[in-house]
């Protein structure tokens, strides 16, 4: 089977297969995302690369960023991805190869891989949350991946957490704000511009010059090191991420929540006050109930749900 994982940077394409309940990745190739053509272009050059690495495309997923259908097989202008509008990927991987073509919302994507072969198997109630570039969420409901409506459901990054902080979704104090790779960023540049106006030193960055060059990874780092100023800003992050999953925890009741990328790097720096806010915050029989869990996949975790998705 094939998995295409579409994203606003990259795009990779991975052959693998299933087998003793887990997909096996054989082999990857990745393209940067070109702004400067036609979707089904870029599409087409996805196909080729899979031409290369294997004659049989009769079972496709394709893993996206939303608002797509996932029924219709439809991508509908995802914010990463500019002039993607009403691509209708399944029809024409249909026309073209003749097979079993799904599409996906990442989130989804990641939540179903997660709970069927990962961090999430055998629960019937499961939230995965993306925590990399944005913030996103799936949902395993009653043993079942749940879509909403219209495939919006998950949308957990646009919840507003606080009056102020980073703006994230387009959103000021946001959950994807505080709890995102960006989100940390912001956070991080902030802080360090005041403390700069004020000659004062900051372990992340040297000069006013620097902020631009400012991630979650230089912060974290920095905070790896022992350095006090760069732990604080992850204990800012970890303290919203408590706050918003208890929202989620209250309201749907979930028995494990998995957490990917900045999460999986950088737990150590973050579940501390996570935990401390989740007391603060949550219904105690809820909690109690709920473990929360870095990704089983990693970085992989890219490849094994666009793969996932071609089963779904």
């Amino acid at each position: 089977m094939i998995g295409f994982d579409i994203g606003g940077t990259k795009c990779a394409v991975c052959t693998g297969y299933e087998k003793d309940g887990r997909i096996v990745v054989e082999d990857k190739r990745v393209i940067k995302t070109d702004r400067g053509v036609s979707p089904y272009e870029t599409v087409d050059r996805l196909c080729g690369l899979a031409e290369e690495m294997t004659n049989d495309l009769s079972l496709i997923g394709i893993s996206c960023g939303g608002p797509l259908d996932s029924e219709k097989g439809v991508i509908m202008s995802p914010p990463n991805l500019p002039g993607w509008d009403n691509v209708d990927i399944c029809g024409y991987l249909r026309s073209r190869y003749g097979g079993k073509v799904n599409l996906q919302n990442d989130a989804n994507a990641c939540a179903y891989a997660e709970w069927r072969y990962g961090a999430g198997k055998g629960t019937k109630n499961m939230i995965f949350l993306t925590f990399g570039t944005g913030l996103g969420a799936g949902l395993i409901l009653n043993g079942a991946l749940y879509t909403g409506t219209n495939d919006m459901a998950g949308e957990a990054g646009h919840i507003r957490l606080a009056d102020g902080g980073p703006v994230g979704y387009g959103k000021v104090g946001s959950f994807e704000g505080f709890c995102s790779g960006g989100g940390i960023a912001k956070l991080g540049r902030a802080y360090a511009e005041e403390r700069l106006c004020k000659n004062e030193p900051v372990s992340f960055c040297s000069s006013p010059d620097e902020l631009d060059d400012i991630t979650a990874k230089s912060i974290a780092e920095a905070a790896d090191t022992g350095h006090e100023d760069a732990k604080k800003i992850y204990e800012k992050s970890g303290e919203m991420l408590g706050r918003g999953l208890s929202v989620l925890i209250d309201l749907l009741n979930p028995e494990r929540i998995v957490i990917g990328s900045v999460f999986s790097r950088s737990e150590a720096l973050l579940r501390k006050p996570m935990e401390e806010a989740l007391r603060r915050e949550c219904i105690p029989y809820s909690l109690d109930v709920c473990k929360i869990v870095p990704s089983a996949f990693g970085d992989r975790i890219g490849d094994i749900a666009a793969l996932s998705t071609a089963l779904l």
